[in-house]
């Protein structure tokens, strides 16, 4: 279960506005399709998911690849989260020798382990 305490901004878009802004709002329904952006500190949207209303959502997927933009953020490139990351996981070391041979790396990790 996930804890109710959110530690970061989320909102409702009840006038559409937002909604028209992103390209989300449809305009014959007069309402949003469901979207998640994911807006880093400097304002710049590094992921978003559009669903129609008949797909859910979630959050867990939501929170977990938050948590893979903060650490890649912190760490200032030097580390990257594979599919499927989780926190306390192994992480990547981006290098010109990581192109083309992740599924190296994937192969012997432990990212994907429940």
């Amino acid at each position: 279960m996930i804890n109710k305490d959110i530690p970061f901004a989320m909102l409702s878009d009840q006038d559409g506005s937002i909604g028209k802004m992103y390209g989300i709002y449809d305009e014959d329904a007069g309402v949003e399709t469901r979207g998640r952006f994911i807006i880093d500190p400097d304002g710049i949207v590094q992921g978003f998911e559009v669903l129609t209303p008949a797909v859910g959502r979630n959050v867990a997927e939501s929170v977990r690849q938050i948590k893979a933009f903060q650490l890649v953020r912190e760490s200032k490139g030097t580390e990257a989260t594979p599919s499927g990351w989780r926190p306390g996981k192994e992480t990547l070391k981006p290098t010109p020798d990581l192109v083309g041979n992740v599924w190296k790396v994937w192969k012997v990790s432990e990212a994907f382990e429940e």
